[in-house]
């Protein structure tokens, strides 16, 4: 049986990441890839990168699956569905599969969508169990982690996942099986390294109420420092990568693991150029120390708020004091620390937004990312505005992103606070009276539209 790994992610379409150019390649699909082949499968993957939807359509006609699983998350369900819709009427006998983040609580609306069967949790060994159940045309009802419709339209959902304990069991990511050299070439022209996406790490034992932990659940699973190491000497040997990025929600949460891994560089003599995130209360002069010296030249520093008040209601535990103090830490060891903000929170106002522009200058990140919070369904801050929710939205047509609550403030307020939050930390870190002036200005037109 021919199967195929896919997403909806198209680079081309995407204007945003076109102005940044920090593409990486999908590591769950690539880490199902390598389970399937290691277990017998013809597995291909189509990744969509760097297609066209009419590419993407071409290749599918040309392989003529039997299976086909995407991959989908909020930026991605759109372009999912739309494919699944084309795909079922072009290749009406193909069984389609869809797992990924914005599945998990969204099932009935994916399987009302033309989906044959929904995946939660992780995919690995769901998608081997489910394929080979298909082949051989066996029951469905024993396999964990997937929810299907039966003949009468009644919807199952299956025992949950047991989640994958020993991480170091799993093969390495099937990088090889997708165009690797477009991101590695994207990332050498405009970044100046080879640089490529590695993770150790499945959950988050943390409780932010904004985070969404659909797929690896509130947990902390790590993978063993030599089977990183050994994956970090692969892709230097096989694509001769030169830095990479740690996508693990928070790279330090265990100091041991990570004085394990910094003695694993040390036997290999390993150095390499790498970016991670992680949470302030997890680093101190050591592992600062330890992670300067594997090669790490950026490290991004969670708070989502220079407001304490803010903060204890995001359930993020931490101090204002613990992250500038550990930002400015990194700051002199010389790497570069980035860190994160959220406008718009419930209960957040004027006041404590003004008190976040304090505490970026206090912070004085080398990078800035700021968004206006959206409820992601599943998550704390979902369940804490549901009852607020302002818009009446078609699912099929519309994502997270575009659910509105009750705020204190206009949507042109905090569209003027991320102008304000924005220049007045580049008018810090670079002295600039010309970011300064639109800093004042945007302050002056928050308060207008409040």
């Amino acid at each position: 049986m021919k199967l195929v790994l896919t997403h909806g992610y198209f680079l081309a379409d995407d204007s945003k990441e076109l102005e940044i150019m920090r593409p990486y390649p999908t590591l769950g699909l690539l880490y199902i890839s390598s389970y399937l082949k290691a277990a017998g499968k013809d597995v291909t993957i189509v990744d969509s990168t760097f297609l066209t939807k009419a590419d993407w359509k071409a290749e599918l006609m040309e392989l003529q699956p039997q299976l086909v699983a995407f991959y989908s998350n909020l930026m991605t369900k759109l372009n999912v569905l739309e494919l699944n819709t084309w795909l079922k009427s072009e290749l009406p006998e193909t069984v389609t599969i869809v797992g990924g983040p914005d599945v998990t609580y969204n099932i009935e609306h994916y399987l009302n969508a033309g989906f044959d069967f929904t995946i939660s949790g992780e995919g690995e060994q769901t998608v081997l169990e489910l394929s080979n159940a298909i082949e051989q045309q066996l029951p469905v009802s024993e396999i964990q982690g997937i929810a299907y419709k039966t003949d009468n339209g009644e919807i199952v959902c299956n025992e949950a996942r047991t989640k994958i304990k020993e991480l170091e069991t799993l093969p390495f990511p099937d990088r090889g099986s997708i165009p690797i050299e477009k991101y590695l070439d994207v990332w050498k022209k405009h970044h100046g390294k080879r640089t490529l996406n590695i993770s150790t790490q499945r959950g988050c034992p943390y409780t932010c109420k904004w985070c969404s932990t659909a797929v690896y659940g509130q947990s902390y699973r790590r993978n063993d420092p030599k089977h990183v190491v050994a994956e970090i000497l692969d892709l230097k040997a096989r694509f001769d990568v030169e830095a990479l990025w740690f996508v693990d929600d928070v790279f330090t949460v265990s100091h041991k693991w990570i004085a394990d891994l910094h003695a694993e560089f040390k036997q290999h003599n390993l150095i390499i150029d790498f970016e991670c995130i992680t949470r302030a209360e997890r680093l101190n002069d050591t592992v600062l120390q330890q992670l300067k010296e594997m090669g790490c030249f950026r490290i991004w520093i969670g708070a989502e708020s220079g407001s304490q008040r803010v903060i204890d209601r995001m359930d993020r535990r931490v101090s204002l004091e613990t992250v500038q103090t550990t930002m400015q830490q990194t700051r002199a060891l010389g790497m570069e620390a980035g860190t994160f903000i959220m406008v718009g929170y419930p209960g957040e106002e004027l006041e404590d937004i003004q008190q976040t522009m304090e505490h970026i200058k206090a912070c004085n990140p080398h990078l800035l990312t700021i968004t206006k919070a959206y409820p992601i369904k599943g998550t704390g801050l979902y369940a804490e505005i549901e009852d607020e929710i302002t818009t009446v939205l078609d699912w099929q047509k519309s994502t997270d992103r575009d659910i509105r609550f009750s705020l204190p403030y206009s949507d042109k307020f905090y569209n003027y606070s991320i102008r304000y939050l924005v220049n007045g930390w580049l008018a810090h870190r670079d002295q600039s009276l010309k970011h300064r002036l639109k800093s004042k200005v945007a302050l002056a037109l928050m308060k207008w539209n409040k």
